[in-house]
């Protein structure tokens, strides 16, 4: 039994808009199948797949203007491309994001409505892992949070220090999931979490209690009849379990 990791969840106002933004941006495929909800995905992409990690955005009628715990960081192959690839998410609705401080070697940037994201610096550990480079988990404890994830989906990891960690799927391609220790981190809902879904064959309701046993908890959001389940992982990030594809 193991889970994948099938997708960012992001809240908007606008999914259409937010939903293309992202299709241009990865220069992916694009597709709704019921009102308020924009998945973003690679052509072909299948969920049993490993390489992708997908974006799906939902409309919601206010999402929290909050630092996000979560965001997707993009890859590059040269200093050139990065260039490029800034300009263009420019020219497609991006704008400069603040983060404190202008020495940093990659660009920070907010999709249309504020998701913040970084377009990397080229590195060598992320040649191959398609467009999104990795998706970064701000956490408290990023040891504690890997091995929590490690055990849920069966990743493996491919660096453990106190500050970061690093996991990537066992079939070695896609991209890395990252925890990144960050202080003063708060209590709050998020814009963005992720979605996980069961092997093809496996039980949700098993998989939620593997999950359980491993530290998640079952999330109180005030209705149980959504085909999905929403937990929190040990630092109260919420993601959801979704029913095999």
């Amino acid at each position: 039994m193991a889970l994948q990791l099938v997708q960012v969840n992001f809240k908007a106002r606008d999914d259409s808009a937010v939903g293309r933004f992202w299709g241009e941006a990865l220069d992916w495929g694009v597709s709704s199948a019921e009102p308020g909800a924009t998945s973003v995905k690679p052509v072909g992409f299948t969920w049993s797949d490993p390489a992708g990690i997908c974006v799906d955005v939902i409309a919601v009628p206010d999402p929290e203007t909050v630092k996000y715990r979560v965001h997707i960081e993009l890859a590059t192959n040269s200093a050139a491309h990065h260039a490029e690839l800034v300009a263009r998410l420019k020219e497609l609705g991006a704008t400069p994001a603040e983060m404190g401080r202008d020495d940093l070697p990659w660009t920070a940037l907010a999709d249309p409505e504020g998701n913040v994201f970084c377009v990397l610096e080229p590195r060598e550990i992320y040649r191959d892992t398609g467009p999104i480079a990795a998706v970064v988990v701000d956490c408290a404890d990023p040891r504690a949070m890997a091995r929590f994830w490690e055990e849920a989906m069966d990743w493996t990891p491919h660096e453990m220090t106190d500050d970061r960690a690093l996991l990537r799927s066992a079939k070695g391609v896609g991209p890395y999931l990252e925890f990144l220790r960050t202080p003063h981190l708060k209590d709050m809902r998020h814009r963005a979490h992720l979605d996980v879904v069961p092997s093809l064959g496996d039980d949700q309701a098993a998989e939620v209690a593997r999950l359980e046993a491993l530290g998640a908890r079952l999330a109180d959001v005030g209705r149980s009849d959504f085909p999905w389940k929403i937990l929190t992982d040990p630092e109260g990030n919420e993601f959801c379990v979704l029913r095999p594809a």
